[in-house]
């Protein structure tokens, strides 16, 4: 044996002539990749399991009290026991995993289970979540690596590869360990520091395994001179090199090229790079129209500047910034702190001078140009209507930092996927949501409040701190996305499920109607049929629909029923009824026992049933069957009958017949409402002037009424159309942009210098008008 063969990071690449036609063999080249997998998968969890109990153990021995002692205890003993049983499943999974990839199946959601409810209960969310969460940073953390095997998969597969297909990606691997970990039967907590340590030693050991594989393919010849670009989603700034890589390189390839991230939508990246041409040539037309002026048209207080001081050079303004900067992180105010930074121009000159030791300081043009349109932009922020008042100031605080990155990166404004402006557009895009009713608990507030004081506090040049506070901030936001999501669902249902049931009370509701109003009847026929039987019909509706045998039944029953109170005229009469009374006892003990009638009460009932029945059997017909107050047939229902379910009479009186528009709403406002689209962020403006923000979660195809939900996915309101276009045309609800902040910013601020440097052309213009117009 020699030294490397139980070397983790030698792959076994013997044969290596018969390995050089390999990748011309998929069927080879995939069994490879399988066993290797296999193997050093299984080696990761092993490994896992050999630190479980020393974890557990010091858990339980730092443990406050006796009840968490025994819990971690408890979690070591079970763990001891099925760990041999999850090794195996995760072994198997993870083969299983591969069969699915040659059929062509892409990875579970999650585990098969039993429960029908669509519902997660409160521990499959947190398992979900940790999952989940270690996926996501581990996709973004080998985003280079993973690219490499998905392209090389999919050339011996015959079939596209991505993440969410390939059963050797990490969501195919903590999958795979989800669902062994079903034979786990311990307590919440023992089984989060278990994903913990799953994360830590399987997770963190994906990098070498990656790379192994990656190997592995080259000499077998699959796609050894495999250019390593990678096509990111818009919006996503480039993952930052590996230690030791440089960027754009894949470990383990053999003769690979290394190139740039390449933007997958070029039309747009054109239209972006328009777009900052154009802000530049406003922005020099407007320094020769007199900056000043202009700027404070913007909202910018002018500036006496002195032609014999030396403009500031880049070094002595980041010094000013910074000094700013460290002043913005002292104040105890974000309201205070947003109104500073509308003066930041003069207090950065301002400051400039100080460190000169000179009264006031000048910029360059250019750099005159970036100071103003990064105030431009937040004072667009500042007063945006998208977001709430205090999360307009918490943001504004951000305008030094911005203002450095402008200086120190003029990509800022061209590129949509500049890591500061993706982090800008991520927070903001989180407040739309935002009110203290749905944040009572702060955790929003407080992560935003998080991110921007560590860029005030830890931001000096170092741009990959946008980087890392934007992967930090919406890993948080998609865990808090996740519970909202399940929120919102369990509202929707519950919606449904009212909006079917008033829907099949009021069917029932009308059947009965039909054939109960203005009939001679006995009361307790009447009440009978309105009451418990109408209730039996809901259910019917419910559970099998209209179109069904036993919907048909049940009227059926309801008929007959009627028919067989009625006087009997003669002897053909009171024989039909003596045959199917049989059959009229029976229907009507299955549909009572159904709406859990009680039984002493349906065995009273039978009994005024017999008396009536005996005396419409009577040769000589009764001659007031429908009082009959002799035989004590006007007596109500029992209590459990009325507690079975409303009157017919209440379910037609909760029906809302549709009814035309006002004529007060104009059809552009119904044609405004019809337009909005499920997940379109709203504000409410109620009586009082409280607002309240929600998104439309749903709309109903039986009452075509809207479901709002707040960020946290409770329900908020439910409005029909009309009342929403009522509330949009009387100016009580706000339709919320979609655009990101960044892009609705520039295209304001664009508008906004087209605009004033149209007005200050227009007297010239009128007088050159009025002057070629005049006669000679």
């Amino acid at each position: 044996m020699s030294a490397n063969d139980n070397n983790p990071k030698v792959v076994d690449l013997s044969q290596r002539s018969a390995a050089a036609t390999l990748g011309e063999k998929p069927a080879e080249a995939l069994a490879q990749v399988r066993a290797h997998a296999l193997k050093r998968l299984t080696g990761l969890a092993t490994t896992l399991f050999e630190n479980a109990d020393d974890a557990l153990f010091d858990l339980a021995s730092k443990a406050d009290n006796n009840a968490i002692q025994a819990q971690y205890f408890d979690g070591m003993r079970e763990v001891r026991k099925k760990r041999q049983t999850i090794e195996v499943r995760f072994q198997e999974q993870l083969s299983r995993q591969f069969v699915d990839f040659l059929a062509g199946r892409g990875i579970a959601a999650k585990p098969e289970t039993s429960n029908e409810l669509s519902l997660v209960e409160e521990t499959e969310l947190e398992e979900s979540l940790a999952v989940a969460s270690m996926v996501a940073k581990t996709e973004n953390r080998l985003q280079r690596v993973l690219f490499a095997i998905n392209q090389r998969l999919s050339h011996i597969s015959n079939q596209r590869v991505e993440d969410t297909n390939s059963p050797v990606s990490p969501a195919a691997v903590g999958q795979a360990f989800r669902i062994a970990c079903g034979a786990l039967e311990v307590e919440l907590p023992v089984r989060l520091i278990i994903y913990k340590l799953f994360d830590r030693y399987v997770m963190g050991g994906l990098d070498q395994f990656y790379d192994e594989l990656n190997a592995l393919l080259v000499h077998a010849g699959v796609l050894p001179q495999m250019r390593a670009s990678v096509a990111r989603k818009p919006g996503s700034p480039a993952p930052p090199p590996r230690p030791g890589e440089a960027p754009g390189a894949i470990p383990g390839l053999e003769q690979a090229e290394s190139t740039a991230y390449v933007p997958v939508d070029a039309a747009a990246a054109e239209l972006q790079a328009n777009l900052y041409s154009s802000l530049r040539a406003l922005l020099a037309t407007r320094r020769g129209d007199g900056g000043d002026e202009v700027a404070a048209g913007v909202g910018y207080t002018p500036t006496t500047y002195n032609p014999n001081v030396m403009p500031l050079n880049a070094g002595e303004i980041l010094s000013a910034l910074s000094i700013l900067q460290s002043q913005n992180l002292s104040m105890q105010s974000a309201a205070e702190s947003a109104q500073v930074a509308l003066r930041v121009k003069e207090e950065l000159l301002g400051q400039g001078g100080k460190l000169r030791g000179e009264n006031g300081a000048n910029v360059s043009g250019a750099d005159e140009d970036t100071i103003d349109l990064v105030g431009m932009l937040f004072e667009y922020i500042l007063q945006d209507r998208n977001l709430p008042a205090q999360m307009q100031a918490m943001l504004g605080r951000l305008q030094i930092p911005f203002l450095k990155v402008a200086l120190l990166d003029k990509h800022l404004f061209a590129r949509r996927t500049h890591p500061a402006r993706v982090l800008l557009d991520s927070l903001a895009q989180a407040c739309v949501g935002w009110s203290e009713e749905s944040d009572r608990d702060r955790r929003l507030y407080d992560k935003v409040k998080e991110v921007v004081e560590t860029l005030l506090k830890d931001f000096e040049d170092d741009l990959g701190i946008f980087d890392r506070l934007r992967v930090d901030f919406e890993t948080f936001a998609e865990t808090n996305k996740r519970r909202a999501e399940l929120a919102e669902q369990r509202a929707g249902e519950a919606t449904r499920g009212r909006e079917k049931l008033l829907e099949a009370r009021r069917q029932a509701a009308r059947e009965i109607m039909l054939r109960i109003e203005n009939r001679p009847m006995p009361d307790m026929i009447r009440n009978l049929l309105s009451r418990p039987w109408a209730n039996y019909l809901v259910l019917v509706l419910l559970r099998q629909g209209d179109s069904s045998d036993e919907w048909r039944h049940a009227l059926r029953f309801a008929d007959e029923l009627i028919w067989s109170v009625q006087p009997k005229q003669n002897a053909a009469e009171r024989e039909r009824l003596t045959a199917v009374l049989p059959h009229l006892e029976k229907t009507l003990r299955h549909g009572l026992a159904t709406v859990a009638f009680d039984e002493t009460d349906v065995r009273r009932l039978m009994q005024q049933l017999n008396v009536l029945y005996q005396a419409l059997l009577q040769p000589a017909p009764p001659t007031a069957v429908t009082h009959a107050p002799e035989l004590e047939l006007t007596d109500p229902l029992p209590e459990s009958a009325q507690e079975a379910g409303a009157s017919v009479m209440s379910a037609i009186q909760e029906e809302e017949p549709p009814s035309p528009p006002p004529e007060s709403v104009e059809e552009r406002w119904i044609a405004a409402v019809r337009e909005l689209k499920v997940g379109t962020w709203i504000e409410f403006l109620d009586e009082h002037g409280a607002k309240e923000r929600a998104k439309l979660s749903w709309i109903s195809p039986i009452s075509s009424k809207y479901l709002f939900v707040n960020r946290k996915g409770l329900k908020v309101a439910d409005r029909t159309l009309v009342q929403l276009a009522s509330d949009l045309a009387e100016a009580r609800i706000t339709v919320l942009e979609e655009v990101p902040l960044f892009d609705r910013a520039l295209d304001a601020i664009v508008e906004r210098l087209k605009s004033t440097h149209a007005a200050k052309n227009a007297p010239a213009a009128a007088a050159a008008g009025a002057a070629a117009a005049a006669p000679n």
